[in-house]
């Protein structure tokens, strides 16, 4: 199985999946239009993102988002994103949201467009048969400050769809202990953690997201590998990494699917999980990411299959419906 059509029937599980970063550029464009915003500058000639390197995808991004302004723009992009990921035979999918992005960091704005992301979301589960839980995120060059105001939305809205907190952006601006609070906080609401390190940033950013931010999952954790110490640490805890390959050989961490470590790093013993991360940014799918490690590694459907269980037993929601997400990963009688 090497084509990207052979895993759609395939049930999966994603966890690193921002909702910003997984909008469909068309509806961006229309958004624009709708808004007489120009972000032409953002699209390449086929009408896809286009960006020079890392810190250019940041100002992509953060461009498209100028035109996500009000709680129905984030309506639409829920019901679009969970439309997209359904396609790709998502069962349960778990979306970075970030009030930066949703009325400005204001807790009674958020409320607002949490109530029109769960709508959707519970449109997409009546029409699609997939369920979301968000990961509220604070921005890492946001600053220490924001991050705080960020987690407060999180402790105040935990609950049905609200059940992490992560920390995303830039890994070189600020260390992880600077934003102990934030993660203190979400901790005492009861949210799952989660932490983006070990892509841009090294093994020691791994290590510090561990220990300043005690969270149980790393949102790439992929350079781990360059310490083996550290690789044991993280298949003794248990610890998950939620790798999304084709993002980090889009962004050039790697140079193409037989250099990326995750092979490396699960036959180590380290629970990881597969996501596409931002895939119209990086023009993947969940799909063509099973298939591109389909050709590298000559894993199959058994191999996928177990990724997708430890993907459900580390996601972040209640214990119902981890069992309904672990019975419907189980292929048909």
């Amino acid at each position: 199985m090497t084509d990207a059509d052979d895993f759609r029937a395939l049930p999966k599980v994603e966890l690193h999946l921002h909702l910003e970063g997984a909008a469909p550029p068309d509806l961006i464009r229309r958004l624009a239009a709708e808004k007489s915003v120009d972000l032409s500058g953002i699209f390449d000639a086929q009408g896809s993102y286009a960006f020079r390197d890392f810190r250019h995808f940041l100002q992509v991004y953060e461009a498209a988002c100028t035109v996500l302004q009000t709680p129905e723009d984030f309506r639409r992009l829920t019901l679009a994103v969970l439309e997209q990921s359904a396609e790709q035979g998502v069962i349960h999918t778990e979306a970075f949201l970030s009030p930066d992005f949703c009325g400005g960091g204001d807790l009674s704005a958020w409320r607002e467009y949490l109530a029109a992301m769960a709508e959707a979301a519970a449109q997409a589960q009546r029409d699609h048969a997939i369920t979301l839980r968000g990961i509220v995120t604070c921005i890492r060059h946001f600053g220490p400050a924001k991050a705080r105001a960020t987690a407060l939305c999180a402790a105040e809205t935990a609950g049905a769809i609200v059940t992490g907190f992560g920390i995303a952006g830039d890994e070189g601006a600020g260390a992880p202990r600077d934003f102990v609070w934030a993660f203190d906080c979400a901790r005492e609401a009861g949210l799952g953690l989660t932490a983006h390190a070990g892509e841009w940033g090294g093994p020691e950013s791994v290590r510090a997201a561990l220990d300043d931010l005690r969270v149980t999952r790393i949102g790439h954790g992929v350079r781990a590998i360059e310490d083996p110490a550290l690789v044991e640490r993280l298949a003794e805890s248990g610890t998950v990494l939620e790798v999304c390959p084709g993002s980090n050989i889009a962004l050039g961490l790697y140079a193409d699917w037989r250099a990326h470590p995750v092979a490396k790093l699960r036959d180590a013993g380290v629970k990881l999980t597969l996501s596409t991360d931002d895939p119209p940014f990086f023009h993947t799918s969940l799909c063509a990411e099973y298939a591109a490690l389909s050709r590298a590694h000559g894993w199959g459907p058994d191999d996928f299959h177990a990724l997708n269980r430890i993907a459900a037993e580390a996601a972040f929601c209640d214990t119902a419906t981890r069992a309904d997400i672990l019975n419907r990963l189980e292929p048909a009688p």
